[in-house]
C-alpha cells in the first residue's frame, strides 16, 4: 500500500434464520463506503451468500452478532424483528 492508498470500511449485514453462522441467510444488507456502488435495500432477489460462514470464507469479518434473547414467555409465535443479526466487514483500497 503507497502513502496515497486510503482504505474504505465495506459493511454487510446478513440476517440468518438461527443463531449459528451455517445457518440460512434469510435477510441482508450492504453499505459501500469506497462510493464506488450504493445497494439499496431489496435490490436482490437472492441473498450475496447462503450462510455467514460463506461470507467468511469470501475474506468478510466478522466483528458483531446479535445478543441472544429468549423470546418472552407466550410470544414465542409472534412476528417482530429479525433477531439473528450479523455485521460483517472488508476494508478496501481506493
Amino acid at each position: 500500500m503507497t502513502s496515497s492508498d486510503t482504505l474504505r470500511q465495506q459493511v454487510l449485514v446478513l440476517y440468518l434464520d438461527t443463531s449459528a453462522l451455517d445457518s440460512p441467510v434469510v435477510g441482508w444488507a450492504r453499505y459501500d463506503g469506497t462510493g464506488a456502488s450504493k445497494p439499496t435495500t431489496g435490490d436482490a432477489d437472492e441473498p450475496p451468500y447462503e450462510t455467514g460462514v460463506a461470507a467468511l470464507r469470501d475474506g468478510w469479518r466478522l466483528f458483531q452478532a446479535a445478543q441472544l434473547i429468549p423470546p418472552y414467555p407466550g410470544a414465542e409465535h409472534e412476528t417482530s424483528f429479525l433477531k439473528h443479526e450479523f455485521f460483517f466487514e472488508k476494508l478496501v483500497t481506493v
